[in-house]
């Protein structure tokens, strides 16, 4: 693996090892924990649903491959429900954020390997059809 493609492999690792920690703070109800459901879905299934989708952008290589970058951005997309900017304005923020911030990185991260490889393909794509 070259030391690009290792990026974003790491905030993607990054990203489950967070959402794993909040799902075993909600089961365990260790403060601060997040809340059991939220207006749209139960929370748990959401983040065995994130889980299962950033698994699949480790094993798919997100620095590496198509597919393993776009599982990577839907990833940072979900990430973001559970640490983006909304949390600044939670009433929990000087508990939580660590993840916050640590969670926004990593899916900053991912959503600019999303944009630069989409670019870098469309890219290869047209140099491809030229020829």
């Amino acid at each position: 693996m070259k030391s690009a493609d290792r990026i974003p492999s790491a905030a993607v690792a990054s990203l489950i090892i967070l959402q794993s920690v909040m799902l075993a703070a909600l089961y365990a109800g260790v403060p601060p924990h997040p809340p059991e459901a939220i207006p749209l879905f139960g929370i748990a299934p959401f983040l065995g649903v994130a889980l299962s989708v950033a698994a699949a952008a480790l094993i798919l290589g997100p620095g590496s491959s198509r597919a393993g970058c776009w599982a990577g951005g839907l990833a940072a997309l979900m990430a973001l429900l559970s640490f983006g900017p909304q949390k600044y304005v939670d009433a929990q923020f000087a508990l939580i954020w660590p993840a916050v911030l640590g969670g926004q990185a990593a899916s900053l991260i991912l959503i600019a390997n999303l944009l630069l490889r989409g670019r870098s393909i469309r890219k290869a794509a047209g140099e491809g059809a030229k020829s």
